[in-house]
């Protein structure tokens, strides 16, 4: 008798689908790019999570930064991400978004092709994991940084000729508006910077300035209630408010890094005189400049070297930004908000936290990058391998926090209640 067994077919097995990101760059900060960067940023979403067999990781996105691969946060984090093995194929919308400089291209694109991971240029149409890849890469990457350097030595043309016709190169100064090529005074905002050059003259220091302004809400160029040091002292030592213009006051080192240094007599500067209505005069501007040069000569003597502690860099407040320093207090040494510390609570309302306190819980973790300290006492620890892990600390009662010292004047004064009183 004939046997007849049923071979059931076999399931076959689902392919692992590939895991793909997108990475989006707009290297100017005005609205206009930032549309882009937003559009660029919603059409990669759409276009990855309509392919079936693609995994949508996300879309990781520069504003207003420049080619180098060290000063983009979202370029880094792509980066790790990819060595993290969360990355299969990046997608981008051309060379020049994702490097000008032929050099980090390649080193770039040879790192994550090690890794396994594709890029795929979408102007060039080049697959990076294929056979020719890299060749037209190293072609077309010279040739986007030639177009670079050549746009740039057009806009140092440009530049050179304003200011040799007495036109800044940048509009943007407190206490004026820049109007058909002039500067016209913003008579409230005036007032303000001669307030700053009187208030400084009469002895006061440029923190004090700062949490005045901001206790009083004067607002900034920025539409901020909030001065801090630096704004005060760029305020200081601007030149502008006699009503004349010093011109290139600093140059960009390169194309490709695009840092911006300080002109010490390395390009030629262009002093252009009674342009606009002067807020100061130059007798009070050179005044100021004696006293800022005055004081520093004072407190530079007095200036210890500056010393580093196991947390200096890496307490970021969460509610203005700022760095935690550390403080000696009559309770202990304790971190504290930067802001919190110059400016009051009006500016940040953050808390301070023991020494004692932050090393116990600290000492849990290896390699940490940074601790966010948000409210209601709570720690993010981001450490070196992507994680984060919270942690909520308590308060010292007040008998903890008390010295010996504080303990003994307590004491005292306590006897000395009990004789007055007998």
């Amino acid at each position: 008798m004939r046997k007849i067994i049923s071979i059931l077919p076999k399931t076959p097995k689902l392919g692992q689908k590939k895991r793909v990101a997108a990475y989006a760059r707009v290297s100017s900060g005005k609205d206009a790019m930032l549309h882009s960067l937003s559009a660029q940023i919603s059409y990669y979403s759409n276009f990855i999570q309509s392919h079936k067999d693609w995994d949508y990781v996300g879309v990781y996105a520069d504003e207003a930064k420049t080619g180098t691969k060290e000063s983009r946060e979202g370029f880094q984090k792509l980066i790790s991400d990819c060595h993290a093995g969360k990355i299969d194929m990046v997608i981008t919308k051309s060379i020049s978004r994702f490097a000008r400089n032929t050099v980090t291209l390649l080193e770039t694109v040879r790192e994550l092709k090690s890794l396994g991971v594709d890029v795929l240029f979408e102007e060039q149409n080049i697959h990076t994991m294929s056979s020719d890849g890299e060749l037209m890469m190293s072609i077309l990457a010279s040739y986007a940084q030639e177009e670079s350097r050549s746009a740039s030595e057009n806009q140092k043309w440009r530049v050179k000729r304003n200011f040799e016709d007495g036109k800044p190169w940048s509009s943007k100064i407190f206490g004026y508006r820049y109007d058909s090529g002039k500067f016209i005074i913003i008579p409230e905002e005036a007032e303000t910077v001669r307030r700053i050059y009187d208030d400084y003259l009469s002895g006061l220091g440029v923190t004090a300035i700062a949490k005045a302004l901001s206790e009083e809400n004067v607002l900034t160029r920025s539409k901020h209630s909030s001065w801090n040091k630096s704004s005060v002292e760029a305020i200081l030592k601007n030149y502008n408010y006699t009503g004349n213009l010093l011109l290139q006051k600093t140059y960009s080192e390169n194309h490709i890094t695009k840092r911006r240094c300080v002109n010490h007599g390395e390009m030629p500067q262009y002093h252009a005189e009674s342009t606009h209505e002067p807020i100061i005069s130059l007798d009070i501007f050179y005044a100021a400049q004696a006293e800022r040069e005055r004081r520093a000569k004072k407190y530079k003597c007095k200036q210890a070297p500056r010393k580093t502690y196991p947390f200096t860099g890496l307490l970021t407040c969460n509610n203005c930004g700022k760095h935690y320093r550390r403080k000696t207090t009559k309770a202990g040494i304790v971190w504290i908000c930067s802001t919190f510390n110059s400016l009051g609570k009006s500016q940040c309302a953050s808390k301070q936290i023991p020494e004692t306190t932050l090393m116990e819980i600290a000492s849990e973790f290896d390699d940490i990058k940074n601790i966010v300290v948000c409210d209601d006492n709570w720690l993010i620890f981001h450490l070196a391998d992507g994680n984060e892990i919270q942690r909520q600390w308590q308060d010292r009662s007040r008998h903890e926090s008390w010295t010996d010292e504080m303990k003994e004047k307590a004491r005292q004064k306590a006897l000395e209640r009990g004789k007055s009183d007998a």
